[in-house]
């Protein structure tokens, strides 16, 4: 097997007409046990003046209101400790996992035995196409125990009969111990973690032709697609870096970029993916921008009717180079809804940021977006904060780089500040890149 190109050629080759049909097939058993079995969808459905026998062509879903995390959060509090969206029944659960988000009350999901196994073979589907193969040793730096992204790649992983090393999201030193030593071929981990693994690796002075690294998968967080984050990722661990999606309330790893590049792949068979104008509520056109929407088609304990993701994405349904037929979105995860700055007038995303920091050498991987008020003036104020990797000498040079480069990408001019190498915080897990502290002064955008 470890020679073929796809994992499941019947699946991944399918006709859109087929994979449409059965898409619908799916999408009708979804609706009809949410109506009849979850009272919180049965609720929804009624108010919006939709039975299940109503949905007659996949563009019915519109028909459906979306959900939010905040209403997932709000039936969890009314209806502890799982809410009414649970289906499936008790004899049928296999695990539980919250959310990762760093606001708000964890939304608890339950996997049963039958998800867990579509998780494990959705999530080895695509690490397949991003060029895993049985014979890989599999260093995952994602986070293990009740988040989910580092136990369905390690179910994944050994479906695909690839020797696992189980060390989550911790123990950085450890992580170039089995890097140097072991010689893993395949690094999981967020873009921030796997970057500060780069820094740290040039640091203790070893190069990437110590390493026996071929690929990395990078989720949890976007950028990976942003060209000067891909470059850096690369570069630094000598190596091809991939673009890796997933939601806890959805599926923790169901996307990711194949061998050309182009953009995740979403698994069709098991997911209906729209991108919607948030103003509007209607569909996006192909390459348009919009929020990505989410129904389960196959998921029995907390299937998602229409999940609102804030993230930003576009769709389209043309064949990659590839091959395979499914849906992608080119350029990945372009921003989350929720992380937009609004700065005098002017809106723009930490990944528009990132991808100007990250075109210069002379910068480290790290940087800050600060909001606050000046108390004298009551006017809002963003500063960028970057780290300067060589003599300070050049860093007012730099300063003005920046600024210029600023304006002309996100149309507003920030203020820049610039430290030594080392002054931010690095993460393993998710970075924190805004800090809007107009908020805590009652301040709004």
């Amino acid at each position: 097997m470890s020679d073929q190109k796809y994992y499941d050629p019947e699946t991944e080759m399918m006709d859109r007409a087929q994979l449409k049909a059965l898409q619908l097939e799916r999408l009708q058993w979804q609706v009809e046990r949410c109506y009849n079995l979850s009272p919180f969808y049965r609720e929804r459905l009624d108010q919006a003046g939709v039975k299940p026998e109503q949905i007659r062509t996949l563009d019915d879903i519109r028909r459906i209101p979306v959900v939010t995390k905040q209403q997932l959060r709000e039936e969890q509090e009314a209806h502890p400790p799982f809410g009414r969206y649970l289906v499936a029944g008790a004899d049928q659960f296999a695990e539980i996992h919250p959310s990762t988000g760093t606001t708000g009350i964890p939304v608890n999901t339950i996997w049963s035995k039958e998800d867990v196994k579509n998780i494990t073979e959705v999530t080895a589907r695509v690490m397949w196409a991003a060029g895993v193969r049985p014979n890989d040793i599999i260093q995952n730096g994602f986070s293990y125990g009740l988040w989910v992204a580092g136990m369905s790649t390690h179910y994944a992983a050994q479906k695909l009969g690839c020797f696992t090393i189980p060390i989550g999201a911790s123990m950085t030193e450890r992580h170039i111990d089995y890097l140097t030593r072991i010689g893993s071929t395949v690094l999981l981990a967020t873009p921030s973690f796997a970057l500060y693994i780069a820094e740290r690796l040039k640091q203790a002075g070893y190069s990437t032709q110590d390493l026996k690294l071929r690929k990395g998968l990078f989720g949890g967080e976007g950028g990976t697609e942003a060209p000067s984050t891909r470059k850096r990722l690369e570069d630094g661990l000598g190596i091809k870096a991939y673009d890796f999606f997933g939601l806890a309330e959805i599926g923790p790893t169901f996307a990711c970029e194949c061998e050309e590049q182009e953009g995740i792949h979403w698994a069709e068979d098991h997911y209906l993916v729209e991108v919607i104008d948030p103003e509007t509520m209607e569909p996006c056109g192909p390459g348009e921008t919009g929020i990505l929407v989410i129904t389960h088609l196959t998921r029995e304990a907390t299937p998602m009717l229409r999940y609102w993701t804030n993230d930003y994405a576009t769709f389209t349904e043309e064949r990659c180079r590839c091959g395979r037929t499914h849906g992608r979105s080119p350029g990945g995860i372009m921003g989350r809804a929720d992380d937009m700055v609004i700065y005098k007038g002017a809106k723009f995303y930490p990944v528009q940021v990132e991808q100007v920091i990250r075109k210069y050498p002379e910068l480290t991987n790290e940087f800050q977006i600060i909001l606050d008020t000046d108390h004298v003036s009551g006017t809002d104020r963003c500063t960028i904060v970057v780290e300067y990797a060589g003599d300070l000498g050049g860093a007012e040079q730099m300063r003005e780089r920046l600024i210029k480069d600023f304006k002309t990408t996100l149309n507003v001019t920030p203020a820049v500040d610039i430290y030594t190498a080392g002054t931010l915080e690095r993460t393993t897990f998710k970075a924190k890149r805004l800090e809007d502290r107009r908020r805590t002064l009652g301040v709004s955008g």
